[in-house]
Formats: C-alpha cells, structure tokens, sequence
C-alpha cells in the first residue's frame, strides 16, 4: 500500500439519509448489507449471484461513523424494527463471514447426513461449521491448531477436531472417513496449501466450496481431470442468503456473534488489526 484506502466492507446500522431514487429502505430503519452491492435485478443476480451482478461493486468505507452504500435496494435488507443490542454482533457476522461461510457450505453441496471438512479456523471457516449443522450434517470435522477456535468450532457443532496439516492432515481425513473421503468441503483460507489438502480430502464426486481468496493457487489439469471433484466458489453471493440468515438471527437460532471475540470503539481499529494479527483475536468488533 503507497497511499490511505478506505476500509470497511462489513457493516450493519441505522439509516439516516437516502438518495431520491431509494425506495426499499428509509431513515430511522436498521439494515444489513452484503459487502458485494448489487441492484438484486438482473440476470446473474436472479439467478442467486448478486456477488457477479452486472453492477456489481465491493463495499469500501464501512468502518467509519458514515458509511455510503450504492445500489441500496439491491444490497440492503431491513429488520421489521430494531433489533435488541445484544444481537447486532450476530447480525453483523451476516454481512459477511456467516454469508460467506455459508455460502461455501452451499457451493460444496452439504446435505443433511453427509460428513464435511472445513480447512480454515479463522472466523469464515468458524461459520463455515456452524452452516454445515444448520443444513444437517451428521459429520463435520474442523481443522484446526488454535484451542479457542477448537473450543468454538466444538460448540457450533464439529463432531471431529484435527490438527495436522497438508498430506498428514489429508490423510487423518481419509481415515475418519473409512479411506473415502469427505462428501463436501469447505475451503475458508485461499493458500496453495489448503487448497491442496481440500482436494486430498475430498471423495471422488465429492464437492469443494472455495472463499478463501486464492494467493498463489495453481492447478494441475491432469490431476483435476482425475481427481473428478465439483468445484464451486468465489466471492460470496451474500445478497441471496441475507433474509434467511437474519431470521435465524432475529429468531435466537443461531449466534454467529460469538466470533467477535474482542470489541473496541472504532477509534482503537488499530489496535483490533493487531490482536488479529497476533491471533489474541479471531475477530474485531468496530462499535461507533
């Protein structure tokens, strides 16, 4: 970076200003948006992928008093009213790592009895757990080093915690899946690595979600030709799932909330980047 950059692309709050041309939300009204904004209307975002819409751009500036956000009818969904102050971590984790967590749990086809491998402990993959119980899979096993995020993977519903990584870990994989491999998995870190140890721990036909964002990735077609793994990913269509997840929020069904573990007024940010950073955080809360 050679210069300041705006910050900021999960966000939740009360509006207090709309453009004329806004017609879906209105002052006084608490809202979520999806980091990806959207117009929610035309052909990729009816189809589901509002993350690909042919306006689409990347939420910038959130973590500030003011936030601005475009296209705000298709990217803002509102609450029938305000929401109780203990719930605003939870659904702030909707704006983006629950959503996207979420969405790797449905790009990797988790289905109710199936086993899962989540590869990642950070906050996505942390979400990424608590989709797989949310859609009924009756195996989901965490790799993770880190023991509160063990702690916390455990309590959104892994069944199995392995620590070992890249062919060790693959290999634990396949013997807790009787030499198989996993039905789905999700991939929430984005290095050649992980995405290695996703597709050793996968099952031939199995499905791989993949929202990590890829530093180095390569692929080698032979092996991709023979591996025969669904591969689906990318930034998350966030948009799709948001009134969904906030009902399963609003309703106490979930807590996805839990992983803010560390909150701080928005003026010491430099301070939450910095126990992430040195993993005291798994993730920072911004109040303004």
């Amino acid at each position: 970076m050679s210069q300041p950059l705006q910050m900021g692309h999960e966000y939740c709050g009360v509006v207090v200003a709309v453009g004329e041309a806004v017609k879906t939300v209105k002052p006084g009204q608490f809202v979520v948006g999806s980091f990806c904004l959207s117009d929610n209307t035309c052909p990729h975002c009816r189809h589901g992928f509002q993350s690909s819409c042919e306006q689409v751009e990347f939420m910038t500036g959130a973590q500030a008093p003011y936030a601005r956000v475009p296209l705000a009818d298709g990217t803002l969904v509102a609450t029938d009213g305000m929401p109780d102050d203990d719930l605003i971590p939870s659904l702030l984790a909707v704006s983006d790592v629950l959503g996207t967590g979420w969405y790797a749990a449905d790009a990797a086809r988790v289905r109710p009895g199936s086993s899962v491998v989540v590869v990642g402990d950070g906050a996505v993959g942390l979400m990424g757990v608590l989709a797989a119980k949310q859609m009924g899979a009756e195996r989901i096993i965490a790799m993770s080093r880190h023991k509160p995020r063990q702690a916390l993977a455990l309590e959104y519903g892994a069944t199995h915690i392995v620590s070992e990584r890249g062919a060790e870990g693959a290999r634990v994989i396949k013997d807790l899946t009787g030499g198989v491999g996993a039905d789905s998995v999700l991939e929430c870190v984005g290095t050649q690595e992980s995405m290695s140890q996703a597709l050793e721990s996968t099952r031939p036909g199995g499905s791989i979600g993949y929202v990590g964002v890829p530093h180095g990735v390569t692929f080698d077609g032979q092996q991709l030709f023979f591996a025969q793994r669904n591969m689906l990913g990318g930034p998350a269509p966030v948009r799709r799932f948001l009134p969904h997840l906030m009902d399963l929020v609003l309703r106490r069904e979930i807590d996805p909330g839990k992983v803010f573990d560390l909150q701080i007024p928005i003026a010491d940010v430099s301070e939450g980047y910095k126990a992430m950073d040195e993993r005291r955080a798994i993730k920072t809360l911004l109040r303004v």
